[in-house]
């Protein structure tokens, strides 16, 4: 009797490693669902409506001013009309500050040409660079960053267009008083939202990934605020407040009242050039704003929206590895999980528990789990566009959807094992908490490791 006890052991271990794994299959999976349903029901509720600002109409003395900062490199995808959003703006007080490295910068006849348009707007040009790091947007921005007339500022790259309220109402969120228990607000940024201007293949998946599964919970982390989550395709903060930030991730202690304000960057190792080690300097200032100075984040009711231009499948696949790659050297056990994030792996995993538990076929499962997975998305689509998908486009929606997600785990699997990256066809390697160091490499500009659709900074 004691050998078959003995003999037995293995089989009950083994349905007991099963048991637990299946009911943690199923509860990370209610987790999961809880989380999106958050991210869904906000995106249902914010973005409907865009309520005029009362600073829109407001005297110039009676708002405070605004730096807009447009960092640029040669020609992107919808570049006059990206930037003429800013320049019809509805808002008293406000400049404008096109950022390039160089003189001979194609962007420059674009900038050009909007200037004419909008004399009376007030707009200028910064030409050249300082060198702070490896990362060429902070090293472009540095010069607007420091001759800003205001302390408020508003970074756009320039493959981003807004809607003409967005300034108003960004200022509006940034200034709003805390609530009893809540920190004040130190960085206001949007949701990402992809639009295709050309219809390849690469475009459409790189759309389908942006305004549906990425804005769901990028919308939702930012909504339960456990920590910072923020890309820089459109950012609001204070320079005084990035003064005082060094990207230690250490608390800081306030400044005395009395302390007179020191010139823009003049504590070494502070303000914007501390930043251009990293190779995602928005999600660091975003996480220094955060941790550093005890500031919390919020998102506006407008988007960010990116023209997207031509892209094959490849483009898109190395830029998923690239952010991966650089996400992994700052968050690790986010990186780690990613895919138990996804559709199709926590769909499978569910499936198998649910079986396991009820006998319900696993085909049955899936069927439901993706059929209302993706109407999610759909629906969350419609409500950051604003309008539904057409039917002309339903179809290569679809494709281009199910073509995201079941290709995010190999994506993943070839990212998480590497550290180098190609950014704008110079390769970098991604050191620890997502610093990068350039690597000489003459063949760095690989076939299928194109940059063609981002020009300085990140996704997500």
């Amino acid at each position: 009797m004691a050998y078959a006890s003995d003999n037995n052991l293995p089989t009950e271990e083994a349905s007991t490693m099963s048991t637990i794994i299946a009911g943690v299959s199923i509860t990370w999976y209610l987790i999961l669902w809880s989380i999106s349903l958050v991210g869904w029901r906000v995106a249902r509720t914010r973005y409907n409506s865009k309520p005029r600002s009362p600073l829109s109409s407001a005297s110039p003395s009676d708002v405070p001013g605004v730096s807009i900062l447009r960092p640029l490199k040669g020609l992107d995808c919808n570049m006059f009309e990206n930037l003429e959003s800013t320049c019809r703006q509805h808002y008293p007080k406000f400049e404008i500050l096109f950022c390039v490295a160089e003189q001979t910068d194609q962007a420059l006849t674009v900038v050009e040409e909007l200037l004419q348009k909008y004399p009376e707007v007030d707009a200028k040009v910064i030409v050249g660079e300082e060198i702070v790091g490896p990362n060429p947007k902070v090293n472009n921005l540095m010069r607007a960053y420091k001759s800003a007339k205001y302390d408020i500022l508003w970074v756009l790259d320039s493959n981003v267009l807004v809607d003409p309220g967005t300034l108003a109402r960004a200022v509006d969120a940034l200034q709003t008083p805390p609530k009893p228990g809540k920190r004040p607000i130190g960085l206001v940024h949007h949701v990402p939202f992809a639009y295709v201007r050309e219809r390849s293949f690469g475009s459409r998946v790189e759309g389908a990934f942006l305004n549906t599964n990425h804005a769901k919970m990028y919308i939702a982390l930012n909504i339960l605020a456990f920590d910072s989550c923020v890309t820089g395709k459109s950012s609001m903060y204070r320079r005084s407040d990035i003064e005082r930030v060094n990207a230690d991730l250490k608390a800081k202690p306030l400044p005395p009242l009395d302390e007179p304000a020191g010139a823009v960057g003049s504590r070494k190792g502070y303000g914007m050039a501390a930043f251009g080690k990293f190779m995602a300097e928005d999600n660091m200032i975003g996480m220094a704003v955060w941790h550093e100075l005890g500031l919390r984040h919020d998102l506006s009711c407008d988007i960010a929206e990116n023209a997207i231009g031509r892209m094959t499948f490849m483009d898109y696949v190395w830029r998923r590895v690239r952010w991966i790659r650089v996400r992994k050297k700052m968050v690790l056990a986010a990186t780690v999980l990613e895919p138990f994030t996804e559709s199709v792996v926590v769909g499978l995993l569910t499936a198998w528990a649910v079986r396991y538990f009820i006998g319900l076929p696993m085909w049955l499962f899936l069927l439901t789990h993706f059929s209302i997975w993706f109407v999610m998305d759909l629906d969350i689509q419609a409500a950051l566009a604003g309008q539904p998908i057409s039917r002309s486009e339903q179809w290569q929606f679809f494709l281009a959807w199910w073509t995201r997600e079941l290709c995010a785990l190999p994506i993943w699997a070839v990212a998480i094992v590497g550290s180098t990256v190609v950014w704008r066809g110079r390769e970098y390697k991604i050191l620890a908490n997502g610093e990068a160091m350039k690597v000489d490499n003459e063949n760095s500009t690989r076939k299928g490791r194109r940059d063609n659709y981002e020009p300085l900074s990140q996704g997500p």
